[in-house]
């Protein structure tokens, strides 16, 4: 029996692109260049400052700007943090729903704490959600298990009980992993060149109400 649905953020429970993207098109004016269409950013919001400077910048981790850039764009991302950032459509109604059923929720993210919980505030979400778990609460983030694990004994709720929904491929491999269902959220980030049919998911859903389906 479901007992617990547990959400990644960015691309599943919130649509956090429309800022990820204007603070990446805030940097690009800092450094002379054009903004990029939000459509080109889109696909990329899932993958954190690696996957933004991917096409933002065409910086990877291992250049020398890599790390002052990061921290630029971590400073006008915080200054911008829910200007534009709204719940998918339908997610309202499926937490709503959920609690209903008394159905725990929570949110297991690789975003760090710093952005998490202020944004789930700014979103009204922090309060009600039984656990949240960043980037930066376990020593390791997703793809490994531990952080859902660690949402699963923080809401006393067995990881086979838990449904784990995320749009990223290591999102379905640290549910797998943690024993947990895990369901791919159509609707989120998903690029062109993603294959999720491979990524061993339990199920994909093209809206949150989809979800309820699956509560078994």
């Amino acid at each position: 029996m479901t007992r617990a649905v547990l959400f990644d953020l960015d691309g599943t429970l919130a649509d956090t692109a429309p800022d990820l993207g204007h603070a990446l098109n805030l940097q690009r004016e800092r450094h002379g260049l054009p903004p990029l269409p939000m459509e080109t950013i889109r696909p990329y919001a899932s993958h954190g400052t690696r996957g933004l400077f991917e096409i933002g910048f065409g910086l990877t981790p291992e250049d020398a700007r890599f790390e002052p850039m990061r921290e630029e764009y971590l400073a006008l991302y915080t200054a911008n943090l829910c200007l534009h950032t709204t719940l998918f459509p339908g997610m309202a109604e499926l937490l709503a729903a959920l609690e209903a059923r008394n159905i725990l929720w929570g949110v297991v993210t690789n975003k760090p704490a710093r952005f998490t919980n202020p944004l789930l505030e700014q979103l009204g979400l922090f309060r009600r959600a039984a656990s949240v778990i960043s980037g930066d609460t376990c020593p390791q983030p997703k793809p490994h298990p531990e952080p859902l694990l660690t949402a699963a004994r923080e809401i006393g709720v067995a990881p086979q009980s838990c449904l784990y929904v995320g749009d990223a491929e290591r999102d379905v491999e640290a549910a797998v992993a943690a024993g947990m269902t895990a369901l791919i959220a159509g609707y989120g980030y998903l690029g062109a060149t993603d294959r999720p049919e491979t990524w061993g998911a339990h199920g994909r859903i093209n809206a949150p109400q989809d979800i309820l389906a699956y509560l078994v």
